[in-house]
């Protein structure tokens, strides 16, 4: 490259969430806290699920995917985020950039299509619940969740693939918190309309996709309750469907305002706050939303903890 501050090995930094030193501090205890119980609540739901042979339905197993996703994901980004915050911007090749963005976006492409089967499995439990266990026998099962992590490595593989083919020129800093797409390819210096091209369709896509057969699923299953009228199983249904909607309204609304629009440096600061809910906040929320709320978790809980003690 002609141009003395291109380099041959690009080198970035990620500017983080903030720089005042007090916030830092406080936002360290914070995420830490968030991050560890992330952990705790959705490695401990894996545990019972797979000791509890009362949890071992189609259900379930859909929960543990979903749990071993958020671990996944969440661990792409909180540890980095973790040591920046009171370190400060450290250096990070682009061989890391592009292995933090290839993951982050296989686990939440696969989560994405995951929700989608799991409103799909609870419309087949409650319209279907003679022939559920059938219908969603334990071959199914597996092949559907195969589907979803297929479906997020190759979309992954698209974008950083895509990103190979860009050349940058310093100074080299990311303004997020991790090594996301759009402010990559605000630092690129060869054309990123290809690239960015790719988030607005396959982000597009994937959101379009997966939320109408969610909201679909979730129709139907209303309708088939409605049929049998009030009582307590319309009463849980319920409530177990806003509180799965409202957990995934924060998801989808978050990542739709990251990604549903052109990249611009005058957004970027409002699209950190987003990137937290979607990164942080939600691998956090998923297990209390899905399954905690719910009775057979824990009263297998209960069993679980009674056989410890004896």
């Amino acid at each position: 490259m002609a141009d003395g501050n291109c380099t041959e090995v690009p080198q970035f930094t990620l500017a983080g969430l903030t720089e005042h030193p007090q916030l830092k501090f406080i936002l360290l205890g914070l995420f830490l806290g968030t991050y560890t119980l992330t952990l705790v609540g959705n490695l401990g739901l894996i545990v019972l699920i797979r000791v509890s042979p009362q949890l071992h339905t189609p259900m379930y197993f859909f929960l543990s995917a979903l749990s071993f996703l958020d671990v996944c994901y969440s661990s792409t980004i909180s540890p980095r985020m973790l040591l920046d915050l009171p370190a400060g911007p450290r250096a990070m090749s682009l061989a890391g950039c592009l292995a933090q963005l290839y993951f982050y976006a296989a686990f939440c492409t696969a989560e994405a299509y995951l929700l989608a089967v799991m409103a799909y499995d609870r419309f087949v439990a409650i319209s279907q619940p003679l022939l559920y266990q059938l219908l969603m026998s334990p071959a199914l099962c597996a092949r559907l969740v195969a589907g979803c992590f297929l479906g997020g490595l190759l979309s992954a593989a698209t974008h950083a693939g895509a990103a190979l083919r860009l050349s940058f020129c310093g100074p080299l800093l990311i303004d997020d918190f991790y090594c996301d797409g759009p402010p990559l390819f605000l630092l690129a210096s060869s054309d990123r309309a290809l690239n960015e091209a790719l988030v607005l369709m396959l982000a597009g896509f994937n959101i379009a996709a997966t939320s109408l057969l969610i909201l679909g699923s979730y129709a139907c299953a209303a309708v088939a309750v409605g049929r049998t009228g009030p009582g307590a199983g319309w009463r849980k249904a319920c409530s177990t469907c806003s509180a799965h909607l409202a957990a995934l309204g924060i998801l989808y609304v978050s990542i739709a305002f990251n990604y549903m629009q052109p990249s611009s440096a005058r957004s970027l600061r409002s699209k950190k706050v987003a990137s937290v809910f979607y990164t942080v906040v939600v691998p956090l929320v998923n297990p209390v939303v899905y399954s905690l709320r719910n009775e057979e978790v824990k009263n297998a809980l209960g069993i679980f903890i009674g056989r410890m003690h004896s």
